[in-house]
């Protein structure tokens, strides 16, 4: 068959393949580029509108600026098209700019091994890449002394971007002394499309705080805020908020529903977009971002990060990587309640792992934490993109219904956390 279908949406392949090639659509700048859900790991995916002209000229700079790669270069962003990070370095920023651009189909680890990012590397003499910490947690799990590294060439590596979950300082730290190269963990959302804090290599490196995704990026006006609106000294936890209006490349508003556009950004602060992260900004102006608000636990009036608590957790030699979820508790509350994975290898007794992490945060944050219990899980519940659902970690414990993420990786994870807090005593819905 070689014609349109009665249905006039539909065009056979035969037809597509033997169409004459279209010319070039002028478009104004202000004009629609794409359509974009987000993970939806706190409620109903929203549709993001990014338009042509800001979203080019945003990554057309970060290029240079922030990423600091050369055209002609082989830039490698290890993610996925269907996602913000691929729509704007896969596909548009690095092509734009004239680098190569890498389309890699696989995991970290498995694939066939924890080698798999190093042989692309080596192959393609990448000069940087760009993925989630969630990969790099993988690949310390299975391959701790880095042993896989060290059987490719990577002399034309000389620099590494870490986004899509906070880098913990020990992950961050490890890959810095295995690749010997600057490890940047920076901060952005799928609403901003490009980076929104970040060590701005192209401008000037500055000098990395393990756990601070370092300075807001030019054209971000970073604020933090309590409950009030109003804004917190240095050091002191609030709501991260950029002040409006937003830079060039953000979104301009929700497909087809500008009406929570306005009520879920920019509603709770009056002239500031709300990213619903969590965070604080240091005496020197670094930024700190520690997890979304939903994970800001209240502990009898106290109000804790479970980022800080992951941070102490991950720390632990024995720990690849870790979840903290604030649960439901009659006391205090909420109390936090923890999950590990453990590194490739690790024979020691699970109970005794345990009562030391328990004992580490004790030492560390303090007994204000109450910090009871830890579980060690074989994995944690993960978006496709590789953010922890925390939340539905919350309320399988809390007993509250809820409902299977749509971008969840595997939805049988859930079963295995369900029954392993099960085994802490909570009852099974």
């Amino acid at each position: 068959m070689n014609a349109v279908f009665p249905d006039s949406n539909y065009i056979s392949w035969d037809a597509l393949m033997d169409a004459e090639p279209a010319e070039c659509v002028p478009l104004a700048a202000t004009d629609p580029l794409y359509l974009l859900y987000t993970s939806g790991t706190t409620g109903k995916p929203k549709g993001v509108l990014r338009d042509n002209g800001g979203h080019l000229v945003a990554l057309m700079w970060s290029m240079k600026n922030i990423y600091d790669v050369r055209p002609g270069e082989v830039f490698w962003a290890a993610s996925d098209i269907g996602w913000v990070v691929g729509h704007s370095y896969i596909v548009y920023g690095p092509l734009f700019y004239g680098c190569t651009s890498i389309l890699y189909e696989g995991k970290s680890i498995g694939t066939p091994d924890p080698g798999a990012f190093w042989r692309v590397i080596d192959e393609h003499k990448v000069a940087v890449l760009f993925c989630a910490p969630t990969a790099f947690r993988a690949i310390r799990k299975e391959d701790p002394k880095g042993e896989y590294i060290r059987k490719y060439d990577l002399t034309k590596f000389r620099m590494l971007f870490l986004a899509g979950e906070r880098c913990d300082p020990d992950t961050l730290l490890w890959a810095e002394q295995q690749l010997g190269v600057p490890v940047i963990d920076h901060w952005w959302q799928t609403e901003t499309g490009w980076a929104i804090g970040a060590d701005c290599a192209g401008l000037e490196l500055l000098p990395v705080k393990p756990g601070s995704c370092t300075k807001p990026v030019p054209g971000y006006d970073i604020r933090v805020l309590d409950a009030q609106g109003n804004e917190l000294p240095p050091g002191k936890t609030g709501n991260v908020v950029i002040r409006s209006p937003l830079p060039p490349g953000c979104f301009t508003t929700l497909w087809e529903n500008d009406k929570d556009f306005i009520n879920t950004y920019f509603s709770a602060y009056p002239g500031y977009y709300l990213t619903s992260d969590a965070g604080y900004i240091d005496t020197d102006g670094y930024l700190w971002i520690m997890g979304r608000t939903d994970d800001i636990i209240n502990i009898a009036g106290h109000r804790l990060s479970t980022g800080a608590m992951e941070e102490v957790l991950s720390s632990h030699p024995d720990v690849a990587e870790c979840a903290v979820a604030g649960v439901r508790d009659p006391v205090k509350g909420e109390v936090p309640l923890g999950f590990v994975v453990l590194k490739a290898g690790v024979t020691k007794d699970q109970e005794a792992i345990a009562s030391e992490l328990i004992a580490l945060v004790r030492q560390k944050i303090g007994p204000i934490a109450s910090f009871k219990a830890a579980a060690v899980v074989k994995r944690l519940p993960k978006t496709r993109s590789g953010k922890i659902l925390r939340g539905t970690i919350k309320k399988i414990a809390d007993g509250v219904p809820c409902q299977v993420p749509a971008t969840i990786d595997d939805p049988l994870i859930l079963d295995e956390i369900t029954d392993t807090l099960h085994g802490l005593g909570y009852p099974r819905q």
